[in-house]
């Protein structure tokens, strides 16, 4: 456990659950500019994750994790109200990852 006045400490941060809202794919961009590859995202839609203490969900990816770290990170340590006032929930953060051949798009809400 941290004890300084700036963190807070592990056992009071919150959950951030977070779900799995859209996956899109372009496969017109997939056909001019991607080389083939295999199992590019195993995300479904209405999947739900539990991030806990701003960790990395289990069997989440690695690529959309690195896309959201941050906003997880900062809901569990009580921080939200991202670029004053973007989301209606203050709360919450909608993030994409960063693939722009099949983009999947993730609702990150403070579990109360």
């Amino acid at each position: 456990m941290r004890e300084t006045n700036d963190i807070i400490a592990v056992d009071k941060m919150k959950d951030v659950r977070i779900t799995v809202l859209r996956k899109v794919k372009y496969k017109d961009l997939i056909e001019k500019y991607e080389n083939p590859i295999k199992d590019a995202c195993c995300m479904q839609v209405g999947q739900v994750f539990i991030s806990r203490s701003g960790e990395m969900p289990q069997d989440f990816c690695l690529s959309a994790w690195q896309s959201m770290s941050y906003f997880a990170e900062t809901l569990a340590n009580g921080g939200g109200n991202f670029f004053d006032g973007w989301m209606k929930n203050e709360k919450s953060a909608m993030i994409s990852c960063n693939d722009g051949f099949r983009p999947v798009s993730f609702l990150l809400e403070v579990v109360e």
